[in-house]
């Protein structure tokens, strides 16, 4: 999985999004890149094509930091991020709802 791209080569999507190798990546999240594509086998990233947008390395290191201080596993941090992000995106609703 992964690109062989180096460590300073910038890479942009089509929507302007920057990418970056799982590489790059392992380097800035101070992961593996094995560790990197586990996250991606059990579902806790979603890459683009070969590459990862900035919010995955904050997923990475959100979990990785889930995991040092509450002692969770790797699925178990990945729910409860995935329960904060539908929390606020719920609470923003309520708040637009309350405006009407």
């Amino acid at each position: 999985m992964t690109t062989g791209l180096g460590l300073s080569q910038i890479v942009w999507s089509e929507t302007g999004d920057r990418l970056y190798s799982f590489e790059q990546a392992a380097y800035f999240t101070q992961t593996s890149v094995p560790l990197l594509e586990r996250f991606v086998v059990l579902g806790i990233l979603e890459p683009t094509g070969i590459m990862l947008r900035r919010q995955d390395l904050i997923r990475v290191v959100q979990i990785q930091r889930l995991r040092r201080d509450l002692g969770l596993n790797l699925v178990g941090a990945a729910i409860v991020l995935d329960m904060a992000t539908e929390m606020a995106q719920l609470k923003a609703q309520l708040r637009a709802y309350q405006k009407i």
